[in-house]
């Protein structure tokens, strides 16, 4: 069974533990925006008795055109995320895309978040592993969740054992991912917390030729089907305007919205939890 995993003091996810939330704007867009909504999450999650990591990007640098919006950049970024830390007191998530990114970063972020698409770079996990801060990955969409196992080695083997996996679905044809709840199953069964993401699940990659599309109405449902599949938390992108969003506006979901999917969430998560056998049922 996956061991709770200690984010912060009063921050742990895992089993027998309160289903987590990760959760932020999908790009930092500057500092009041980034402490007004990790605020407004953090105020949710409290009041339901949730474990919570604010997320947001400082680079996205996986943008489909390279003339969309990737974010203020890792000095700027990563000075808007510090003070989230310091005026919300919240534990925070950002994603890394190089070596040289990772040294930057672990003097701020207390998770460090591999990209799907960065998901087997060798060097880039080892320099995660080595900051001794807790590694979220994302399961590649090209992955099979089976695979993720020699991802998790790669981190194992530079002694760090504060790993999370996340599931982001997989490729389905151009421009479309699918949700395997199985793959929440299987890398749960790899002995670490396993997360699911619902924004990115319903992402279209590309779908709008110059930028990803998305469904955004599949993801409280797809969410409370990760949660009967006994994942661990939730991973979402939240914003108080999402169609006025820089980027990725299609798949996240509105913060007025987040508050009912959390309580239902949260119910289906204890009922699932209390039978105690999530993470034998792969094995048997």
């Amino acid at each position: 069974m996956p061991n709770p995993l200690r984010v912060l003091e009063d921050v742990l996810i895992g089993e027998g533990r309160p289903l987590a939330l990760i959760a932020g704007p999908d790009v930092v867009e500057g500092e009041a925006h980034a402490l007004e909504h990790a605020a407004a999450i953090r105020d949710i999650a409290r009041s339901l008795g949730l474990p919570y990591v604010y997320k947001s990007s400082y680079d996205k640098a996986n943008r489909t055109s390279g003339k969309s919006f990737r974010g203020p950049g890792i000095k700027e970024g990563l000075a808007v995320l510090k003070r989230v830390k310091q005026k919300v007191g919240v534990p925070v998530l950002s994603d890394c895309h190089s070596v040289e990114e990772v040294r930057l970063a672990q003097e701020v972020l207390d998770c460090i978040q591999i990209p799907a698409f960065l998901s087997r770079q060798t060097d880039l996990l080892y320099a995660a592993a080595e900051s001794g801060r807790v590694v979220n990955i994302k399961k590649g969409q090209f992955l099979a969740p089976w695979d993720m196992k020699h991802v998790v080695e790669k981190v194992l083997s530079r002694k760090n054992n504060r790993i999370l996996l996340t599931e982001r679905g997989t490729s389905f044809g151009y421009n479309n991912l699918v949700s395997d709840m199985r793959s929440l199953l299987i890398m749960r069964s790899y002995g670490f917390p396993v997360i699911y993401d619902a924004t990115h699940s319903i992402q279209l990659p590309g779908g709008k030729g110059d930028s990803s599309g998305g469904e955004r109405r599949f993801v409280a449902g797809l969410a409370r089907a990760a949660c009967g599949a006994g994942c661990d938390g939730l991973f979402l992108e939240v914003h108080r305007d999402p169609d006025h969003a820089p980027c990725d506006g299609a798949n996240m979901l509105p913060l007025a919205e987040l508050e009912e999917l959390l309580r239902e969430a949260k119910q289906i998560h204890e009922v699932v939890m209390s039978k105690g056998r999530v993470a034998d049922e792969v094995s048997q």
